[in-house]
């Protein structure tokens, strides 16, 4: 069974600790569960896959067997997992739990939304529409398509960045299926499976000059440890370039690598300023899109507190 949602004097039923990437969030979640009885669940939309251990920054298998991890790896690098698909995931694991304290752990904003406010269940799209999308779209830039999505539905095209290709095509895809824009989906969510619930909520916010660095070093250590490895069988799978496991940071530079495009060097400094990049947009996205109840720490101060 699940551990209650409100625990007795106060203590959460379950902890969040989202943060950017390298900030120390998955060591920290994993002291937690170790030492309170807890199993760690994955709220990253990168290490759901199995593909890309290495690249992603999943636990070792050491790590993971020192305490529950659940969540990891557990996805074909061929699947589109999705928000909805996460939110079910977890609220079929919350029955299995013999009250274990669950540590949610991840840098993924919109699943941690999910936990608590649910999500839009968007309509299935045909093959063919797909294909025709696809299609259209072939050679031609991002903005591009962009600027078509902002004819048919300028409120979806609104909400997303110009360059977020996959996102773009998502609602170009919904448009075309239904003649709807992608925002008539968002009415009421499905609950979230966390919705109720007590929870300690942790960002966890280290120096920004400090992290860059951390980054940057963790990049070439992933490289050292077989991450180009990893990629390259993956390469082999010619797989849909759109899925999000083919656009995991670091994932195009090392495949320009592979093809004789670009040199090694080049291809890690760019998964380097990828990386940098995306954690800079998730201290935003987080400081924007969450509430207030959620603690903003140094990864060292939320150590000696929780």
């Amino acid at each position: 069974m699940p551990p209650d949602r409100e625990e007795a004097g106060g203590r959460p039923a379950a902890i969040l600790i989202a943060g950017p990437t390298a900030s120390g969030k998955s060591a920290l979640a994993a002291r937690l569960a170790e030492r309170h009885g807890g199993v760690v669940i994955n709220t990253d939309s990168m290490q759901v896959y199995g593909d890309l251990r290495r690249l992603t920054a999943r636990p070792d298998p050491d790590e993971e067997a020192r305490v529950p991890h659940r969540l990891y790896g557990h996805v074909d690098g061929a699947v589109n997992y999705s928000v909805g698909h996460f939110s079910r995931d977890v609220a079929a694991l919350l029955t299995t739990l013999d009250g274990q304290r669950p540590v949610f752990v991840g840098g993924t904003g919109l699943y941690f939304r999910a936990l608590e406010q649910g999500f839009s269940e968007l309509p299935p799209v045909p093959e063919a529409v797909r294909a025709q999308v696809r299609a259209e779209a072939e050679g031609r830039p991002t903005e591009a398509l962009h600027a078509d999505l902002a004819r048919h539905d300028p409120e979806g095209a609104a909400r997303l960045r110009p360059s977020d290709r996959m996102r773009v095509m998502r609602a170009l895809e919904i448009f075309l299926a239904t003649g709807r824009p992608i925002a008539s989906f968002y009415g009421d969510p499905i609950p979230g499976p966390l919705a109720g619930w007590a929870l300690e909520k942790i960002f966890l916010a280290p120096d920004r000059a400090v992290l860059r660095a951390r980054i940057d070093a963790r990049f070439r250590t992933m490289i050292a440890e077989g991450a180009l490895d990893e990629v390259a069988r993956l390469h082999r799978r010619n797989l849909d370039p759109l899925l999000p496991v083919m656009r995991a940071h670091g994932v195009p530079g090392l495949i320009a690598y592979l093809e004789g495009a670009i040199g090694l060097e080049e291809a890690i400094v760019r998964g380097q300023a990828d990386t940098r990049a995306y954690a800079k947009r998730q201290f935003t996205w987080f400081r924007h899109q969450m509430g207030e109840d959620w603690r903003w720490m140094d990864p060292e101060e939320a150590a000696a507190a929780l």
